[in-house]
């Protein structure tokens, strides 16, 4: 009987839990669609930009690194006050030659050629940080293509002494590609110009993405640099931004474009990955974020809304579970039983990371209107989603309880680099 009132009271847990986040996304989707937007900085003006430092992690990139060295040979920046350097973490394919050509042609294009058993893109990130001239770090990972305005709009923020770190809007190139890519394209549509702009508009936390972001070199210096052990290190140096009275903004017309997995395969060890590392920023901040004295009540509850997002997943795997067993047990009558699962599933197609509203409303701004027969896609979506980060949080709670060293594992390219 203790068990039976346990799963009940459970089940109740999950449902307050689905409710606040669909109220979260929905008072989001109003906010982007209705209400006044909040200005970003482009109306700042600058008589000397800042200096900055582009950092590209590369790991056998051949494929993809002359469009995004490319790419960023394009942007519209003062070369005096620019440096790239890529960071060839041992690769094994044509990537250190294919460097050394580049910066044979262009002086300020400075690889830094890592040669260790340490591999992984937070480690590479340290040591290029100590070689790195500029004040302002700007990352990219290698197969991503800036807009040519991107830099300034980057790096213009931190005329602001209030901002630590900014992050820009991510489009994938290949979005034509497959019904995967598709799905994804719409994800991040729904993503940034809804649920991080809509962050942004309510001063909540934007979250800083790991690439086509820029922080402030001293203030990452200063907290120790990237933690090797922590595979999210987007989250983890969002978190700690805040944590030290820091802002990190979103500037959502400061496009970049990605190469999204064009494999089922390669998307769950991505999201399964994403899970992990964002779990292991949750077990260790949660506390402390919920004692902070540097953060306003609002960016408290939203930090812990945001913290939580790869564990609620799980919840509902679980939810799931507890539900089936009471009905199956003749626990629930059938109305109640068939009620509790009808909801569950409702929620799942409104999804964890965009829900249906989110992504529709961005879709419509965004002019992509026959991509919205794709919604109903995001209940499948879901589920996939749900079993590769519940894999995700179960390796972050073994990470914590055994101290085992975190490899880091990139996702496998797709494009040939001339398209």
């Amino acid at each position: 009987m203790v068990i039976i009132n346990v799963m009940k009271i459970y089940m109740l847990f999950v449902i307050v839990i689905m409710l606040i986040y669909t109220v979260r996304h929905f008072l989001f989707t109003i906010n982007r669609f209705q209400s006044r937007q909040r200005m970003y900085y482009n109306d700042i003006f600058a008589t000397r930009m800042k200096k900055i430092s582009i950092l590209v992690p590369m790991h056998n990139e051949e494929l993809v690194l002359e469009e995004a060295l490319e790419a960023l040979l394009k942007c519209d920046y003062d070369r005096d006050m620019m440096e790239i350097i890529p960071i060839n973490d041992n690769s094994t394919d044509r990537t250190r030659e294919m460097l050394e050509e580049y910066h044979k042609k262009y002086e300020f294009i400075r690889p830094l050629h890592r040669d260790c058993p340490d591999r992984g893109k937070p480690v590479g990130l340290n040591d290029a940080m100590k070689l790195a001239q500029g004040e302002i770090i700007i990352v990219f990972d290698a197969d991503y293509r800036p807009a040519r305005n991107l830099l300034k709009q980057l790096a213009i923020v931190f005329e602001d002494p209030e901002v630590g770190a900014v992050m820009g809007r991510v489009i994938p190139y290949n979005a034509d590609k497959n019904l995967l890519t598709r799905l994804i394209n719409i994800e991040r549509s729904g993503g940034y110009q809804v649920d991080q702009q809509a962050r942004y508009n309510l001063r909540l936390i934007p979250q800083y993405g790991g690439t086509v972001g820029a922080f402030r070199k001293d203030v990452m210096l200063e907290m120790g640099g990237f933690d090797t052990s922590v595979l999210a290190e987007d989250t983890d140096l969002t978190f700690r931004m805040y944590l030290r009275g820091w802002k990190v903004m979103y500037a959502n017309s400061a496009e970049c474009y990605e190469e999204s997995p064009e494999s089922w395969a390669v998307r769950a060890k991505q999201i399964r990955r994403w899970a992990r590392g964002h779990n292991q920023v949750m077990f260790r901040e949660m506390i402390p974020l919920l004692l902070s004295k540097e953060m306003t009540v609002r960016e408290k509850i939203d930090g812990a809304l945001l913290l939580l997002v790869y564990a609620v997943p799980v919840i509902l795997l679980f939810g799931h579970i507890t539900s089936y067993m009471l009905f199956f047990m003749g626990k629930m009558d059938i109305f109640s039983g068939w009620w509790v699962l009808l909801f569950i599933g409702t929620y799942c197609s409104f999804g964890n990371f965009a829900p249906f509203y989110e992504i529709g409303t961005a879709l419509i701004l965004d002019g992509m209107h026959g991509e919205i027969f794709l919604l109903p896609l995001l209940l499948f979506n879901f589920y996939f989603y749900m079993w590769a980060i519940t894999q995700g949080f179960f390796d972050a709670i073994w990470d914590m309880l055994t101290k085992r060293k975190v490899t880091w594992a990139k996702t496998v390219r797709f494009n040939s680099g001339k398209n």
